[in-house]
């Protein structure tokens, strides 16, 4: 039985999703970036289910991220490229995680290791974030040689990231780059530069491989949907705890920005901004019971929130749906972050621990 906060999510839509998105960009490997706990999904369960979907990669940002994964049996490739100055480069090369790496101390550190590491080189193609920059990489390349010379490393992967899903001068960039790496020594076997974005928008960013991220858990990229059939695989909710009656005039939570203009019924659902819900969607977000939709009533408090169901038979016990598949009547998951001025991404990431997750095949 579902418990006062839920999301419950749906794995097999995970595995039809994966399988859409390879059988739409035709890449000979295909990562799945299951970071941030899979995207508020589930870290290992979405692994699990991509892995049926025909993924043959997954990316995460850290190292603690990737051992988790191995913790749980999954054995297939990993690449984690977030690391700290602490970073435990050993212990990623006894669990075969390929580490991404930025610039020559880096690259040194990983050399210096125990173990013969594989790594993916990241250049900076113009997202301005982490990534070697074009004036920089010819030292980076040629330490990467040297260390390879040495045996003490492999670099199997070179890569970067898109700032947007159609930018070709990015391309360009990334394709003069990895010229000049080859043009150093280096031969790298998977070459990837495009998310779900950029693999579905830009054809020429595909290269060897793409990673799919939020493409995988059913959610477009784009604020308007790919026309791909692609499946929400988390729907929220929670247990209406209260249900109450009252006068025209009533206040509704914080700052009382909500005021009834009539006798209503006034329902209580226990999510909040703790939970993820996003308070920035006070008064405009919505909800589906008993299959008619309502917004929040009011403020976002950081554990629950009001909705007005005017004279609607709801009761405690009922569930309030925050998100789920639209084709069920839920609102979807853009909805949500168009009501709270954000992304889609966000949206799902952002679910607190305190709501259990529930998983069906």
């Amino acid at each position: 039985m579902s418990g006062l906060r839920t999301a419950r999510i749906d794995l097999a839509a995970i595995s039809r999703n994966v399988e859409t998105l390879r059988g739409a960009i035709g890449t000979a490997h295909t990562m799945v970036v299951v970071k941030a706990n899979g995207y508020g999904h589930g870290a290992v369960e979405s692994a699990r289910a991509a892995l049926d979907g025909g993924a043959d990669w997954f990316g995460v940002v850290d190292f603690d991220e990737a051992l988790a994964l191995r913790d749980a049996g999954i054995d297939a490739p990993l690449l984690a490229w977030l690391h700290g100055g602490e970073a435990d480069f050993e212990s990623a090369i006894a669990e075969r995680i390929d580490i991404g790496v930025h610039s020559v101390e880096q690259l040194e550190r990983v050399a210096g290791a125990s173990g013969t590491a594989h790594v993916h080189i990241k250049v900076d193609s113009g997202l301005g974030r982490g990534g070697v920059s074009e004036d920089d990489c010819g030292e980076l390349f040629a330490a990467a040689v040297a260390a390879e010379k040495r045996g003490d490393l492999r670099v199997r992967g070179f890569f970067s990231h898109l700032a947007g899903a159609d930018d070709a001068t990015q391309v360009a960039r990334f394709e003069r780059m990895l010229g000049a790496a080859r043009a150093a020594g280096l031969d790298p076997e998977l070459v990837h530069l495009a998310a779900t974005g950029g693999a579905l928008h830009l054809p020429e960013s595909r290269f060897d491989m793409v990673r799919i991220g939020i493409g995988a858990y059913g959610i477009s990229p784009f604020v308007t949907p790919v026309e791909l059939p692609l499946t929400p695989a988390m729907e929220l909710s929670g247990e209406i705890v209260s249900a109450k009656r009252v006068p025209a005039g009533s206040g509704v939570s914080y700052d009382h920005t909500y005021v009834t203009d009539r006798e209503t019924t006034l329902v209580l659902v226990p999510l909040g901004y703790a939970d993820g819900v996003p308070r920035h969607a006070s008064g405009a977000g919505q909800v589906l019971i008993n299959g008619a939709i309502y917004p929040v009533a009011g403020r976002v408090a950081m554990d629950q929130f009001v909705v007005d169901v005017g004279d609607a038979a709801v009761k405690a016990g009922d569930r309030a749906v925050l998100f789920g598949d639209p084709a069920t009547g839920a609102p979807s998951v853009q909805a949500w972050a168009d009501a709270a001025g954000s992304i889609g991404y966000e949206i799902v990431a952002r679910i607190g621990s305190r709501v259990q997750r529930e998983y069906s095949a």
